[in-house]
C-alpha cells in the first residue's frame, strides 16, 4: 500500500504532492531523498536505486525527463507493483499532455491530481488503463482551457462512468471512432555494451519493446509469432496479451487497445557483435596526454547508421583541452564533457579525434582514465536478430493494411580507455 506520491523537479522541489491514506507523510521525506541523491549520485536520480530504505519509510523512485515521481510506504508490499505504477502514471500523463517536463506539470496542475485520484484508491492501484481514464478525465485542450476561464469551472470529469470500466476488454473503448483498418508494429531495441581497454566485448545486450499503432473498428482478434523466439528473455507484456498462448506456443494472442500501446518488452543477452567500434588510446607524461580515438564500422548491419556521438567526461586535474577531429564537429560542455558529433561515417575514411590535455603543475601523469560513451541510431533493423514471421488479424470488415518496421539505437554503450 503506498501512503503517499510525490512529483520531484531536477532540483529537488516538490511539485506535486499526492496523499493516498489517512495518515499523512511529511515532506521531510523529500529532503532527506534528495540529500541521499546528492551524496550517491551527485544530484542525478537516473543513476541510483529504484528502491531506498530510509530510517522511516520505503522508498520507491523512477526518473523521466527531470521529473522524479517518488512513492512512500510504511508497510511491506512488492517493489515492483510500486515501481511499475509510477511507470503507468509516467506513461498516462505523457500520453495527456503530449510531454513530460517540470512546465506541463505546473499548467496542468488540476489534470495531474485528478488522474492521481483515479489511478489510486487508499493506496493501491484502481484505472490504470488510458481508454477508461479518457472517458472519465477529458485530456486538456485549447477549447477546454477556454471554456474554464469563461465559465470559472476547472473539472474536466465526465459525468457518467465509461462504459469499458464494465467491459471483459477494459483497454479498448466499446465504439472505435475513425478507424482506419490498419496497424502498424515496430521493433525498437536499445543495444547497452561495454568494452575494456584491451577492446574485448566484456557485455553486449539488447533491450527490446515491440509497439503497437493499432485503427482497427470492432473488437479484433489478433496472433503474432516470430520467426526465433527462444531467443528473448526477461519479457513483460501489455494486460492484453494472453499468457497461455504464450507459454504453450511463443505465440502472442490478444485485443488490442485503440491508438498506440507498448505490447511487450524483452531482453536479448549474450550477444557477440556491435556494428560500430571505438578505440581509445591516452598516453601522458611529463604534465601532458595525447588523445587519440578512432571510429569506423566493425559489422555492416546493411542500413545506414546515423547520429553518431562520442563523448567523455574530462578528468578533473585537466588544465585545457586542445582536440580536433578529421571528420565531424567537437564541442567542449560547460560540465567539461568533450562531444565528438560524427553524424555517419564516410566512406573514404575512417573519423578520428586527436590532440592533447593539459594537466595541472605538478601531475606527471594521468592517473584516473576516462570512459568513452557512445551514441547511435539505425533504422530499418533489429540487431538482436529478432524477427516477426507472421501477423494475423481477424473479426474485422476487411483485411487491414499491416505495417512493419524496426530500429536500433545505443543505450548504455561504453568504451573504456
Amino acid at each position: 500500500m503506498l501512503q503517499c506520491i510525490f512529483i520531484l523537479s531536477d532540483s529537488g522541489e516538490v511539485i506535486v504532492e499526492k496523499q493516498m491514506v489517512g495518515h499523512r507523510v511529511d515532506r521531510a521525506i523529500c529532503v532527506w531523498f534528495w540529500d541521499y541523491v546528492l551524496a550517491n549520485a551527485a544530484g542525478d536520480p537516473s543513476k541510483i536505486l529504484q528502491v531506498v530504505v530510509s530510517p522511516t519509510h520505503y522508498l520507491f523512485q523512477i526518473y523521466r525527463n527531470g521529473v522524479t515521481f517518488l512513492a512512500c510506504t510504511q508497510v511491506e508490499m512488492p517493489p515492483l507493483m510500486a515501481i511499475e505504477f509510477l511507470s503507468r502514471v509516467a506513461d498516462v500523463l505523457t500520453d495527456y499532455l503530449g510531454d513530460l517536463n517540470e512546465d506541463i506539470i505546473k499548467d496542468n496542475f488540476v489534470i495531474v491530481y485528478q488522474i492521481l485520484d483515479e489511478m489510486m484508491d487508499n493506496g493501491f492501484p484502481l484505472t490504470t488503463e488510458p481508454n477508461i481514464l479518457k472517458e472519465m478525465i477529458a485530456p486538456p485542450n485549447i477549447v477546454n482551457k477556454m471554456l474554464n476561464v469563461v465559465t470559472g469551472k476547472s473539472s474536466t470529469l465526465g459525468s457518467k462512468l465509461p462504459d469499458a470500466a464494465a467491459s471483459f476488454v477494459p483497454w479498448r473503448t466499446t465504439v472505435v471512432k475513425d478507424a482506419s483498418n490498419e496497424v502498424y508494429v515496430n521493433i525498437v531495441e536499445e543495444l547497452d555494451a561495454c568494452v575494456n581497454r584491451e577492446g574485448v566485448l566484456v557485455k553486449c545486450e539488447a533491450y527490446g519493446e515491440i509497439q503497437v499503432n493499432c485503427s482497427l473498428p470492432g473488437v479484433p482478434e489478433l496472433t503474432m509469432s516470430f520467426a526465433n523466439p527462444t531467443i528473448m528473455n526477461d519479457f513483460t507484456f501489455h494486460p492484453c496479451v494472453r499468457f497461455r498462448p504464450w507459454e504453450s506456443d511463443q505465440v502472442l494472442s490478444f485485443v488490442p487497445p485503440d491508438g498506440q500501446f507498448k505490447l511487450m518488452s524483452y531482453r536479448v543477452k549474450k550477444l557477440k557483435k556491435t556494428p560500430i567500434y571505438v578505440k581509445p588510446q591516452l598516453t601522458s607524461d611529463s604534465g601532458n596526454c595525447r588523445v587519440s580515438v578512432m571510429v569506423g564500422i566493425r559489422n555492416d548491419p546493411g542500413k545506414p547508421i546515423d547520429s553518431i556521438t562520442v563523448q567523455f567526461q574530462l578528468p578533473p586535474l585537466i588544465v585545457s583541452a586542445d582536440l580536433t577531429a578529421n571528420y565531424g564537429t567537437v564541442d567542449i560542455l560547460a560540465d567539461k564533457t568533450c562531444l565528438w558529433t560524427i553524424g555517419q561515417i564516410p566512406k573514404d575514411k575512417a573519423p578520428a579525434l586527436s590532440g592533447n590535455l593539459r594537466l595541472e603543475e605538478g601531475l606527471a601523469q594521468l592517473h584516473t582514465m576516462p570512459t568513452f560513451q557512445v551514441k547511435f541510431k539505425i533504422m530499418g533493423v533489429a540487431l538482436s536478430g529478432l524477427q516477426i514471421d507472421k501477423l494475423d488479424v481477424k473479426n474485422t470488415p476487411s483485411a487491414p493494411y499491416k505495417g512493419f518496421r524496426a530500429q536500433t539505437q545505443a543505450g548504455k554503450y561504453d568504451v573504456r580507455s
